[in-house]
């Protein structure tokens, strides 16, 4: 049995932020992570990205939505046209591999929600703002879900939730990109405000309970923003160097 879960998400091909993140996991001698999706989708290194995960036999991986995007043979995504060229066929059928979900005893782990990988699971979008859902949305929304600890990523944002039914809502965090400009389902930002590389680790005391961690790693995150800068991506330099979305 395993003690303790690293668990990572939307690293976006930030292969500099996932080297820093994946040294620390090493350094606590965790043996299991679990990788939320939305791994190679960006500017900056997406296979630099890709070799470390695959080369690391450790990581359980899950289909994000911009995973799946890369998975089509066209897009009008220009993050899509950048990276797609760049996909062999044992990238391809690696990424093929990953789970829609997985569940490790009271935990589910999924991208977006545990049904739909392309939707927030703790946020609500409309025309004016980004706002959290209540407990008790969530609550009735994740009733057929028996696991007790659902991990989500997805919004690059990390919250933890407890709901009146007893369940924890963990988002971990993006480890590569802190904050993105979104126009669907309405345009709106998601900013973390902060350029830390952020994973999540959870372990069982000696009661049986879990511990839920939220670790914030420094990196040379200006080597990763210059990266996507001369990829000509201002937006994700921005983003990477403040944890802040670009001003319009």
């Amino acid at each position: 049995m395993h003690e303790r879960i690293a668990i990572i998400s939307d690293i976006h091909s930030n292969s500099v932020a996932l080297e820093a993140v994946l040294k620390d996991i090493s350094a606590r001698d965790i043996q299991l992570i679990v990788n939320l999706g939305d791994s190679l989708f960006g500017p900056i290194d997406p296979l630099g990205t890709a070799k470390q995960l695959m080369d690391n036999k450790n990581i359980i991986n899950i289909m994000g939505n911009c995973d799946q995007i890369l998975l089509n043979d066209e897009s009008n995504s220009a993050t899509f046209r950048f990276v797609k060229p760049m996909l062999d066929d044992v990238i391809k059928e690696w990424i093929r591999s990953f789970k829609d979900t997985w569940v490790f005893e009271d935990l589910l782990f999924c991208h977006g929600t545990p049904l739909i990988n392309d939707q927030y699971l703790l946020e609500e979008v409309n025309e004016f703002s980004v706002s959290y859902k209540n407990p008790d949305q969530l609550s009735m929304e994740l009733e057929e879900v028996p696991q007790n600890y659902i991990f989500c990523g997805h919004s690059h944002v990390f919250r933890m939730i407890y709901l009146p039914n007893g369940k924890f809502i963990v988002n971990s965090g993006s480890v590569g990109l802190p904050a993105y400009k979104d126009e669907l389902p309405f345009p709106h930002v998601m900013e973390s405000n902060s350029p830390y590389a952020v994973y999540v680790i959870a372990y069982k005391t000696q009661e049986k309970n879990w511990i839920i961690e939220h670790i914030m790693i420094h990196y040379d995150w200006d080597k990763a923003s210059s990266i996507a800068e001369e990829n000509g991506r201002e937006d994700y330099a921005f983003a990477i160097k403040t944890g802040r979305a670009i001003p319009l």
